[in-house]
């Protein structure tokens, strides 16, 4: 099972903060000394060493300035860059609009050959319809207060999606069974939505499958993840995006993806459950 997804950016600037703290040990300074040498209060180096405050570049730049330790100064700013980057709050990720939030992973994508994705909330984003893509964005805009640029972040994300038909990439998609009764977007919307992850299945480098909806469940839904390659995991939370890089989390959530391929059904009975879905969907007191 992974670990809290939060682990590893702790774990990143706690390495951070203890590193701070030895060059403050290793140049025989108090926190009290430094605090002076930084020009700042001294519970601001507690705070700091204690990974309670996380230090600006400039803070880093001046503790290592009264350490004796400018030498060291860039790569623990790269340090502090990197551990920022592992968790980002949707109103920082998005600020300059959903287009750009989706523009900014293009790249990843691009240089990706194998892509695992799990989704117990949504249809992943590679195999949404426009409608549908267009329903989901629009939610997140209205809910979060955002610019609207929906029309242009939809055109993005479909722009993204040649990569499915472009290259030697091999994709392989887990879906639960209440996805995709979701009712995103309403009747007509989850209609074609469905019949287009029905097409998906059929392309020869796509794989999905459906985690059926059991009583008896030993592997529990978790939180939705993409796992590109083996370098990197992607994480979308509630309150914001994770990215992690190291191997053994790496490893921990591709051993989820696994227990949950083994529930997963495909092919015919996958095909069995998305119809069912279908013909709920089709029932007039549904509509």
């Amino acid at each position: 099972m992974p670990l809290s997804p939060y682990s590893h950016a702790q774990q990143a600037r706690l390495a951070l903060a203890n590193r701070l703290a030895e060059l403050r040990r290793e140049a025989g300074l108090t926190g009290r000394e430094l605090a002076r040498l930084c020009g700042w209060h001294p519970s601001k180096s507690s705070r700091i060493e204690n990974a309670r405050t996380a230090p600006t570049a400039d803070d880093v730049t001046a503790w290592c300035g009264a350490c004796g330790a400018q030498d060291t100064a860039g790569d623990l700013i790269a340090s502090l860059r990197a551990a920022e980057g592992m968790w980002i709050e949707w109103r920082r990720m998005e600020r300059s609009g959903l287009r750009q939030a989706q523009m900014n992973r293009l790249p990843l994508y691009e240089r990706t050959h194998r892509f695992r994705s799990y989704s117990s909330w949504l249809v992943p984003g590679l195999l949404q319809t426009r409608s549908y893509t267009t329903a989901v964005l629009g939610a997140v805009q209205r809910r979060r207060g955002l610019v609207d640029d929906v029309a242009e972040a939809v055109d993005a994300r479909m722009t993204r999606q040649r990569v499915l038909h472009e290259g030697d990439r091999r994709f392989a998609f887990l879906v639960e069974e209440s996805v995709l009764r979701a009712g995103v977007g309403g009747p007509q919307v989850m209609i074609e939505q469905l019949a287009a992850l029905i097409a998906a299945g059929s392309l020869p480098n796509v794989s999905v499958g459906i985690v059926p909806a059991a009583p008896d469940r030993e592997r529990w839904p978790v939180e939705g993840f993409w796992i590109y390659d083996a370098a990197q995991v992607n994480v979308e939370l509630v309150s914001g995006y994770l990215t992690v890089t190291a191997p053994s989390e790496v490893a921990s959530y591709a051993m989820t993806f696994s227990e949950l391929a083994e529930c997963a059904v495909y092919g015919t009975a996958a095909r069995r459950l998305i119809t069912a879905a279908l013909d709920a969907l089709d029932r007039p007191d549904y509509r």
